[in-house]
């Protein structure tokens, strides 16, 4: 571990020169750039949002300006040519909401305007593309020196009106002529980076710029954003004193892009090293509305998201009149890879939480949607804790039956969900992950899965849910007592809970909560 001294938390800044001339914290990231200005030209990046991706454009933008002080000491510095200056067109869509229609033409417009100003050039068309065309143009036979054009959060006015599918196919069709201008002035382009959280797919969006390089899954990049645990022993060695390391991985660790290593959220690594204490930071900056709405109309098991198997053509799979949950859920960084598989050159991709923040927080969101009283549901969550902590039965049944009679009647109308076992597996899936339990769905053992299992203070409880009519039957723990799902278990001497959960398709409530100690 690194002791040397404490330096300024570089907490809500994106300006590169701000963070070095302030002696914060810098994780240097210059060498992603060295071998990005090596091996090509156009680059789009795709990563959610608080990543450092804008701090990563900024860091382009002062590498090209040619402003040296400020990478002193890194490694790039005395690999890049200072004396080569090139001007930059920055257009940053983060600023302001596009679900208005015609707003995204007035912003680029402003923008390139500003743009123009800023380099002492005057460009007035009234269409984007034509402005576009003649900045990039104007700039290159002023300086004599070809354009960096960097773009950052270039879907955002999609995302922003994806509530209103005719502002945002508009707006998505109003960025497509906007970025085609790149490749029409390649001659007058040195280097391309567009960065955003979603993969539209490029016909979609970039039909007119199709010399992108996309490095959102190249395992070379995978770090290219985020801290590593390299990162936090050596950078952030200070700050670790009193803080346990496993608990910082088990929070916040665990985003992986294809790379060699996992990597960290910097926003919860910089509010935690700032608060000392754990907290679901990343989560709580943004509600995710969007993706629970699109959760519930899909009717997404929770029980599916965590080991979900898809292809890198569904990960890529996101526009206006398609959005492949898969994608939605990876691209917004509430699922990532967990292992890639290899099936006679097609890959597949194992998809799956991060971390304890994501796996807590995502399903606390969908149960509070579920039965849509926050307070009540807080209260349970500690009240399950307590009972778990007692291994109090009797009442976790109680307490249980309660939580499904408090779910709205209407969730039940126009469909005949009451009578699959999934459902009921998933809600109680969500109740024990956004309480922050170790839960495991489906584990399996050579006779077979059990439904759920969860690990808590050194004991095993194994659970499996069967609906049935009106009477009780037994069969969810006879299954589990029959199928001897209890044996992958015992080797570690645990205390291990079978548990038999029945549920009435009437009365759509818990008919029977068997438990046997084995």
């Amino acid at each position: 571990m690194d002791t040397k001294a404490r330096r300024r938390l570089p907490i809500g800044l994106q300006t590169f020169r701000e963070l070095r001339e302030e002696h914060c914290y810098y994780v240097d990231k210059t060498g992603f750039i060295a071998r990005l200005l090596d091996e090509g030209k156009h680059y789009f990046l795709s990563r959610p949002r608080r990543f450092g991706k804008s701090l990563f454009l900024d860091t382009l933008k002062e590498l090209f300006e040619g402003n040296e002080a400020l990478f002193t000491g890194l490694y790039i510095h005395n690999r890049w040519d200072w004396t080569l200056r090139h001007p930059v067109v920055r257009l940053d869509f983060g600023a302001g909401h596009f679900g208005e229609s015609g707003y995204v033409h007035t912003n680029a417009m402003a923008q390139l305007a500003a743009a123009g100003q800023e380099n002492g050039v005057t460009v007035e068309h009234e269409t984007a593309p034509e402005r576009f065309r003649d900045l990039l143009r104007a700039l290159h036979a002023k300086t004599g020196r070809r354009v960096v054009v960097l773009v950052d959060e270039y879907d955002k006015p999609i995302l922003d009106a994806l509530d209103s599918p005719d502002v945002a196919r508009a707006n998505r069709d109003y960025l497509r002529g906007l970025y085609s201008t790149i490749k029409s002035s390649d001659a007058h382009v040195r280097f391309t980076f567009l960065t955003g959280v979603s993969k539209f797919a490029k016909v979609s969006v970039f039909s007119g710029l199709n010399n992108l390089t996309d490095i959102t899954l190249d395992r070379r990049y995978s770090a290219i954003c985020g801290y590593t645990e390299r990162d936090l022993d050596t950078v952030f060695g200070p700050e670790l004193p009193g803080l346990d390391q496993r608990r910082i991985r088990d929070w916040y660790n665990g985003y992986n892009w294809r790379g060699e290593e996992r990597v960290y959220n910097p926003f919860d690594i910089l509010l935690l090293f700032d608060k000392r204490e754990f907290g679901c930071y990343w989560f709580e900056s943004a509600t995710p509305r969007f993706l629970i709405d699109t959760l519930f109309q899909r009717r997404v098991s929770t029980l599916s998201l965590d080991g979900m198997l898809t292809s890198s053509e569904l990960l890529s799979s996101f526009d206006v009149e398609a959005i492949a949950t898969e994608a939605l859920l990876f691209q917004t960084g509430y699922l990532t890879i967990k292992d890639v598989r290899d099936r006679n050159g097609v890959l597949r991709y194992r998809l799956g939480y991060p971390n304890r923040e994501v796996r807590q927080s995502l399903n606390e969101c969908l149960l509070r949607r579920l039965v849509e009283d926050a307070t009540q549901q807080t209260a349970n969550s500690d009240r399950l804790y307590d009972l778990m902590v007692a291994n109090d039965f009797a009442r976790m049944e109680a307490l249980i039956q309660a939580f499904f009679a408090s779910i709205p009647y209407e969730w039940y109308t126009n469909n005949a969900i009451a009578d699959y076992e999934g459902y009921y597996a998933s809600v109680f899936y969500s109740y024990f992950a956004a309480s922050g339990f170790d839960v495991t769905v489906e584990d399996s053992s050579n006779r077979g899965r059990a439904d759920m299992a969860v690990r808590f203070r050194g004991n095993v409880y194994v659970f499996e849910f069967k609906v049935v009519e009106q009477a009780t039957e037994g069969a969810a723990l006879a299954q589990l007592k029959q199928r001897r799902y209890a044996d992958k278990y015992r080797a570690a001497g645990d205390p291990i809970h079978l548990i038999g959960v029945e549920f009435s398709k009437e009365t759509r409530n818990v008919t029977a909560f068997d438990v046997e100690r084995v």
